[in-house]
């Protein structure tokens, strides 16, 4: 069931984040940023911005939701891709959403739980949602579950498996190519986060959450495939999640625990952090008429009630203008079975 609420203070161009030295960052940039959404999600995560629609598009993975919100109506919907629609908390009958993209055609893709899926921009009137499975290839979803998610420069959709607890079986990143075929790109990996490629395409970003960094690859600009991989930044404190590269090359990262996104020059400097009032971020994307806002997305997930009361803004979606732009998000080029689906 779709869920509408107005928030019309939350309007783009009203986020306030005045650059301010910071006396205690030699070189760096701190900056604020303020609550766009208070969505109030368990685990907000995988940002991307729709230019279609001119919507902030995330998922709440637990509870299975895809979230839209206008900035400029202060509109705020979401529904429940597969499962049943609730509260923004794991239950039973929802079926866990790790990642969507945006397709050519309008729609979504997506990584479930345990595989890979297409479906419409919106659910309809009623609050149902036409989904539609790729078929022949699932994970084992009592052990492990699918995370981030972003469709490649080549038309392909990459996305990867974390494991539900620590210590759990190795998960891996994959590829969804156009065609519906399914090919592991990577194996061993601890716990699949962020992703993004360079401009040229020859250059892939990539957090391993459990490195506790991020790496980067060579890639091969005509096929995507990957080549040799180095380190391209530690974190020693707080845990490397989600992230985004903007117009300058620059990556952005967010650092869950330590409640700060941080951006990274192409040689691995650290230029700017945004501190905000909660410590779990997950990921941004920039979004915005010129892209120049970067929407962060947050999570209550494990936190105490204790930790609540002093986090209350906890799994809002946050908003900042750091004075860059982001770029267009790449888009799913795969098989479009929404339309006869829907109208079956």
């Amino acid at each position: 069931m779709a869920v509408p609420t107005f928030h019309p203070m939350a309007m783009e161009g009203l986020f306030c984040n005045a650059e301010r030295s910071c006396e205690n960052r030699s070189m760096t940039r701190q900056l604020s940023a303020d609550v766009a959404v208070p969505s109030q999600c368990y685990l907000a995560e995988g940002p991307v911005w729709d230019q279609g629609t001119r919507l902030l598009r995330w998922v709440d993975i637990n509870p299975g939701h895809v979230h839209g919100f206008d900035p400029v109506t202060g509109a705020h919907t979401r529904f429940a891709a597969a499962g049943a629609d609730g509260p923004a908390v794991p239950r039973p009958d929802a079926v866990p959403v790790g990642a969507i993209g945006l397709t050519v055609g309008g729609g979504l893709v997506f990584a479930l739980v345990d595989g890979f899926a297409l479906g419409p921009g919106e659910a309809d009137a009623s609050g149902d949602y036409a989904l539609t499975r790729i078929e022949g290839f699932g994970v084992d979803k009592s052990v492990i579950r699918f995370n981030d998610g972003k469709p490649s420069p080549w038309g392909d959709f990459w996305a990867g498996t974390s494991p539900w607890r620590r210590g759990g079986p190795a998960c891996a990143l994959y590829k969804l190519s156009p065609d519906g075929h399914v090919t592991e790109l990577l194996g061993d990996v601890g716990l699949s986060n962020g992703l993004d490629w360079s401009d040229d395409r020859a250059r892939f970003f990539y957090a391993d959450s459990f490195s506790g960094g991020v790496d980067v690859f060579t890639c091969d600009p005509a096929t995507g495939a990957l080549g040799e991989r180095s380190r391209f930044v530690t974190i020693d404190n707080g845990i490397p999640d989600g992230l985004t590269l903007d117009a300058d090359g620059c990556l952005w990262l967010a650092v869950f625990g330590r409640g700060e996104v941080r951006r990274y020059t192409p040689a691995g400097d650290l230029d700017t952090v945004i501190d905000l009032p909660v410590d779990q971020p997950t990921s941004m994307t920039f979004g915005g008429h010129d892209l120049s806002t970067l929407y962060i997305t947050t999570a209550r997930e494990n936190l105490t009630d204790a930790e609540l009361v002093t986090q209350p803004h906890a799994g809002d979606i946050f908003a900042c203008t750091p004075g860059t732009t982001g770029r267009p998000p790449n888009l799913y080029g795969g098989p479009l079975l929404v339309s006869s689906h829907a109208a079956g």
